[in-house]
This record gives C-alpha cells, sequence and structure tokens, in this order.
C-alpha cells in the first residue's frame, strides 16, 4: 500500500485541531515497556536525476498548483515507479539499474532521449498510451496494475450518485504484453470513480478501494479480472461505537482507509471515532474531540464483522511557557504484512514513527525512522508484503529510494 505526503498533512492538520487534551499513556509493549523507542536505520539504495532521460523522474510540476501524480511500489526488491509527469512507468532493482520502461510513445516525441530509440537502456520497453497515472501494484508473477484516466470523450458519469466515472486500471503480464484495462465489472467494464488504492493478494488478486461520496467503495478481481465482490463501506455500515453511559454525547466516524488481507477474503477497516465536547459552562457543543481508532476485520464473503482491535493513538506532548499539554493523534494505517502484522505510521518532527500490531494485539512494536523533513519536497511510502517499508523522497537536486527492513524486526519476534 502507498502513502503520500500531500495528501497525509492535511490530514494530521485538521486531526490536530480536533484532537483533545485527554492525557493516555502510549503503549509501548515490545519496546521494553518504556517512553523510550528505538529507531530503524534506514538503507539509502539509490538516487535519480531529473528530467527527461528514461532513467529519471520528470517531476518539474512541482513548481505548478495540483496533485503530484507519481507512486512507487516495491515488490522482492524491485522498485516500480509511474512517473505520471512523464506518462511512464519504470522498473529498478535495489542498485537503481533501469530494467524496463512502459512509455506514452507520443509523449517519448518530446524527451531527451540517450539513444535513437526510447528505453534502449532497459532490458525491456514497451510502448502504451499511458495517460494520467495513479497508483501501481505488482503481484507475484511480476504483472503490472496500474490506475490510469480515460481521455474525456470516454469518460462516464453516475448522475444518481453524482460521480464521475473516469479511471481504469491497466493490466501488463510479466512479459510486459499489455493484457486488457478493467472497470467495474472487469474487463472493458464501466469506469470507476476516483482509485485510492489497488493492491494484490497471495493469490494474485487484483483489489481496487475507491472514493465515493458515501465512503469507500471496494471491487476485489480475480486472476482473470472478472469482478467477485463489490463492498460499499460507509459510516452507516461500520458498527457504532459503545459509551455506556456517555451514549447520548454525539459521536462521528471517519472511514480512513481499507486494505485487503493477502491470504482470505477479508477486509480490515480503520474507523476513527470522534465525540462532541460540551461548553461545561454554557452547556452547548464547543468542538470534537478524537476518542479512539478500531480495526474492523470484514467477512467478504459473508459481509459480517468480527470485533475490532483497538489501536492506540499517538501522543504528542506539547511543552510552552512551563506548561504541558498532551494531544492524542490517531495514526495512518500502512498496510497488513503477510503473516498479519498491521503496520501504522504518523509523521513527526525528526521523521515518522511506525506502530506495528499483531494480529491478536497482544503485541505492539514502535520504532522512529529518522527522516529531515525540511529537504523533502513529496514523499510516497510503500510496505511490502513481507514487511518491508519503501520511500521515494523528492528532494530539492535529486530523487532519493531507500528502505528500513522492519521484517528482519518482526522476525526477531516470530522467532524469539
Amino acid at each position: 500500500m502507498n502513502f503520500f505526503k500531500n495528501h497525509s498533512l492535511k490530514k494530521y492538520v485538521s486531526c490536530a485541531a480536533l484532537a483533545s487534551s485527554l492525557c493516555v499513556s502510549a503503549l509501548f509493549v515490545g519496546c521494553g515497556n518504556s517512553s523510550l523507542v528505538h529507531s530503524l536505520d534506514e538503507n539509502k539504495l539509490f538516487e535519480l536525476n531529473y528530467g527527461n532521460f528514461e532513467d529519471e523522474l520528470n517531476l518539474f510540476d512541482l513548481a505548478q498548483t495540483g496533485n503530484i501524480r507519481t507512486y512507487m511500489n516495491m515488490c522482492d526488491g524491485f522498485f516500480y515507479i509511474a512517473n505520471g509527469e512523464s506518462k511512464k512507468i519504470i522498473e529498478l532493482n535495489s542498485y537503481g539499474d533501469l530494467l524496463s520502461i512502459f512509455y506514452n510513445e507520443e509523449y517519448a516525441k518530446n524527451f531527451s532521449l540517450s539513444d535513437k530509440k526510447y528505453g534502449a537502456s532497459a532490458r525491456k520497453s514497451v510502448a502504451y498510451p499511458l495517460s494520467t497515472l495513479g497508483p501501481v501494484a505488482v503481484d507475484s508473477k511480476k504483472s503490472i496494475y496500474v490506475v490510469d484516466t480515460l481521455p474525456y470523450d470516454r469518460q462516464e458519469r453516475d448522475s444518481e450518485r453524482r460521480l464521475l466515472l473516469s479511471n481504469v486500471v491497466l493490466r501488463f503480464d510479466g512479459d510486459g504484453n499489455f493484457i486488457d484495462y478493467l472497470g467495474q465489472q472487469g474487463p472493458g467494464g464501466t469506469p470507476f470513480p476516483f482509485i485510492d488504492s489497488i493492491s494484490t493478494t497471495k493469490s494474485n488478486e487484483l483489489v481496487v478501494v475507491c472514493k465515493t461520496n458515501e465512503g469507500l467503495e471496494v471491487f476485489w478481481f480475480n486472476t482473470s479480472g472478472f469482478l467477485l465482490y463489490r463492498i460499499p463501506i460507509t459510516k452507516d455500515s461500520v458498527p457504532e461505537l459503545v459509551r455506556g453511559d456517555e451514549s447520548d454525547i454525539p459521536s462521528y466516524v471517519s472511514i480512513c482507509s481499507v486494505v485487503p488481507d493477502a491470504n482470505e477474503y477479508r477486509l480490515y477497516i480503520k474507523a476513527d471515532y470522534y465525540a462532541a465536547s460540551l461548553d461545561p459552562a454554557l452547556k452547548v457543543q464547543s468542538g470534537i474531540d478524537y476518542e479512539k481508532t478500531l480495526l474492523y476485520p470484514l467477512d467478504v464473503k459473508t459481509g459480517r464483522y468480527s470485533d475490532p482491535l483497538e489501536i492506540p493513538p499517538y501522543e504528542n506532548v506539547v511543552t510552552e511557557n512551563l506548561t504541558k499539554e498532551s494531544y492524542v493523534l490517531p495514526y495512518d494505517f500502512l498496510g497488513v504484512t503477510d503473516t498479519g502484522w498491521f503496520f501504522f505510521i504518523i509523521p513527526t518532527d525528526d521523521g515518522f514513527l511506525v506502530q506495528m500490531v499483531q494480529p491478536d494485539g497482544q503485541r505492539i512494536v514502535k520504532r522512529s525512522l529518522s527522516v529531515d523533513h525540511s529537504k523533502i519536497l513529496y514523499y510516497t511510502l510503500s510496505l511490502s508484503n513481507k514487511g518491508i517499508i519503501s520511500a521515494l523522497f523528492v528532494k530539492n537536486e535529486k530523487a532519493e529510494v531507500c528502505w528500513w527492513r522492519t521484517d528482519s524486526l518482526l522476525m526477531s519476534f516470530i522467532d524469539g
């Protein structure tokens, strides 16, 4: 699953505004029951120059308004970068060597080429009319799935739900051959509404998560690309939070993200709950306070929710003028590994804090990732099915790709 800087910061600002001043103790199970959180070493793998050559990124649109359209996914030590600004997808190994390139032939006419044939330095070059690219996913057969946007004259509108249907998922096999594009019903189907994320399961099935005006909608496809399940997820479909005697307090729920299980037909739904805060003097609502985060397993076949797992929030302590205030903020859901460990992440002043939760919730491991945010213009994070966190950092001079071997950390707990 991918995680993007320009999406995340707005979320944290709003959470800070809503966060209550409740003081909760942070849970550091697996960290020696101490407030000290150990750091994980960053492994810087390679750099990418900016420009129009096949092994470079075109990110000159950073100076303009609008979303950045560059995404990364790491699978089995290979990095797949969908660079929407240059309408291409590149595959690189952990040394930064270009292995494959998928490019828009018309757009490539404007590029500075290192040879007469674009992509000549790559082992595999594939011409396809790529457009506005989105998230990218890869399965165990090295088949590539990437979100793209249809031309305006091929887009559709759902007037009843007030949705623009413009996204499709392109499929390329492991040899680089174009298979087809997937819509809502499967190959050649109705375009999707805005696609938030795509991912593949251990059995190479594709899961597409879309944003709608009501919440999220999940499409689960088999290996042939045909629709197996369509699951709408709205705030009304998620179980209500039970507060006991305080049940009369107005409450709100935010469905933040949905991640599929790698092995079973199961979805994990992260729900953040908020409650109205009351002014004790005026007896009127004065704001909204964050309460808790629950992770719900949803059986896709039956549509039934299992008991949720409570995810401890991040506690931010602010000291000013000899006073100390504590704010609690929800983590973002980064993904789940093949072994069922849940990964949550939040940016901090010193980088990121990663919270890894065992499937039964018995063990919670926290580690900090040291990153200098002042040097980063944009970033995208990716969690592999083995538990490796990878990052593409866009900086002033170059882009950097690095990873943190959280898989080794988890293995030490499993072996222990």
